[in-house]
């Protein structure tokens, strides 16, 4: 039986916190909550005295707004839109300070773009994540690969390299794929052994013809991020190369890392040195129960130049009650399961997301990557869809009909007339993503 080891993150939280590793595990779990109490009071009083945006959000909070944990129900939420409206409130530094500017645009959107500020300081507390989680699954003299935007100083895939120098593991920043033979080219000239990219891009590099040339064994292990991980892509990337895949969770607003999974594979241990979770009720904005599924909320504890509080994620997933199996006290996320806005109404009560047909079609063992319209057409939803692959499959266009058919919201939606699939479009390109925006299903109000 192979033994499962404790996640690296509860030794690098018991340090920051400065919790010695002999302390009882009830006596650690005190400490954390009081640290991060502590840690609310003062980013609250910070915000409030700094942020243009804070000093009038939280203008009707008590000087002394917290007692408890528990009383951070009594604070307003800052959404997303709160950012788009105008980012520069929200500094609480000079704008000299600021080293990194990242502009996130909503795919599909005509809105006002997202910033987010980093100083130097808050890109720290990045990599110091990043060298950490990723030594859940790399050792020293391995060779990682990164399959994420890389090109510019202090992007994503820049500062996973310097974690990833920190612990003694060589990486190579190639970026999202553009050319499926240019990225398997240099995994195999490279001697990689490990990759980190966004789960599609990576699915695409094991199914494609040219990944034929990468044997089981060769990639070890794999890190799935910026977009939710379908059970059906870890199954296929674990089938065919014959590595461990592992989730993590982040989003720009969080500093980029949030998340990420223990060699148990069962939930994401979080980053709570730096960042307070919560899960609320999307509907009433209520704290849930651990064990139920709701809206995923975080608050910043240790950024400088741009702290939020009470940050509306649009995630959704839960904590998990039972304990890790790796024996860590640390509180353990289930993996993220689409967005509350990523629903799309099929009548009847019913809705249907992303993630549920990912599940489905990635099962397909040829589908690289699909794009999925809905249109609202007579009173009728009409679902086109559109099938990437490397090759002609157009042959088998039933077996995606049949894939949709098979599941349930879809079924009970054509059975009462109030759905109706249009035929499989095939294509062989134009499915490459940066991973910025995460896919969703298009909806167009009238056909």
């Amino acid at each position: 039986m192979t033994m499962i080891s404790l996640t690296p993150l509860e030794v690098w939280i018991r340090n920051k916190i400065e919790i010695g590793l002999s302390t009882p595990d009830r006596s650690f779990q005190d400490a954390l909550n009081n640290y991060h109490l502590q840690r609310l009071k003062n980013v609250i009083n910070y915000a409030r005295q700094k942020s243009q945006f804070y000093a009038h959000h939280l203008a009707l909070v008590p000087e002394e707004p917290l007692n408890t944990l528990a009383d951070m129900s009594q604070l307003p939420f800052t959404m997303p839109s709160d950012l788009s409206d105008n980012p520069w409130h929200f500094l609480t530094v000079h704008q000299e300070d600021i080293t990194r500017i990242v502009t996130l645009r909503t795919s599909g959107s005509t809105g006002k773009p997202k910033r987010i500020f980093f100083t130097q300081e808050d890109l720290e507390l990045t990599i110091d994540f990043f060298a950490i989680g990723m030594s859940t699954f790399v050792k020293p003299g391995q060779r990682v690969l990164i399959l994420l935007p890389g090109d510019q100083p202090d992007s994503v895939g820049e500062l996973l390299a310097r974690g990833l120098k920190r612990i003694k593991v060589d990486s190579f920043a190639h970026g999202p794929v553009r050319d499926i033979k240019t990225a398997i080219d240099k995994i195999v000239s490279l001697e990689i052994d490990s990759l980190v990219g966004i789960p599609t891009q990576v699915l695409t590099l094991a199914r494609s013809r040219e990944g034929a040339v990468l044997k089981k064994g060769m990639i070890k292990n794999v890190l799935l991020s910026t977009d939710y991980v379908p059970q059906s892509i870890i199954k296929s990337l674990e089938e065919i190369w014959g590595c461990s895949v592992f989730n993590h969770y982040g989003m720009t607003e969080m500093g980029l890392g949030g998340g990420v999974e223990c060699d148990a594979h069962n939930g994401y241990h979080l980053r709570e040195a730096d960042l307070y979770f919560e899960v609320i009720n999307p509907e009433t904005g209520e704290i849930i129960d651990d064990g139920s599924s709701g809206e995923i909320v975080f608050t910043t504890l240790t950024r400088k130049g741009m702290p939020l509080i009470r940050y509306r994620t649009g995630d959704i997933a839960r904590f998990i009650r039972e304990p890790c199996p790796c024996g860590t006290v640390l509180r353990r996320m289930e993996r993220v399961r689409g967005r509350w806005d990523g629903r799309v109404f099929l009548g009847m009560g019913q809705t249907i997301t992303l993630p549920e047909m990912d599940e489905a079609l990635f099962s397909v063992p040829w589908l690289l990557n699909y794009r999925v319209t809905m249109t609202n057409h007579n009173e009728r939803i009409l679902l086109g869809i559109e099938v990437y692959a490397d090759s002609d499959h157009s042959h088998q266009g039933p077996e995606v009909t049949r894939v949709l058919r098979d599941i349930p919201q879809i079924s009970k939606a054509i059975e009462r007339k109030s759905l109706e699939l249009g035929p499989v479009q095939f294509r062989e390109d134009d499915w490459f993503t940066t991973g910025v925006a995460k896919r969703g299903i298009i909806v167009n109000e009238r056909g």
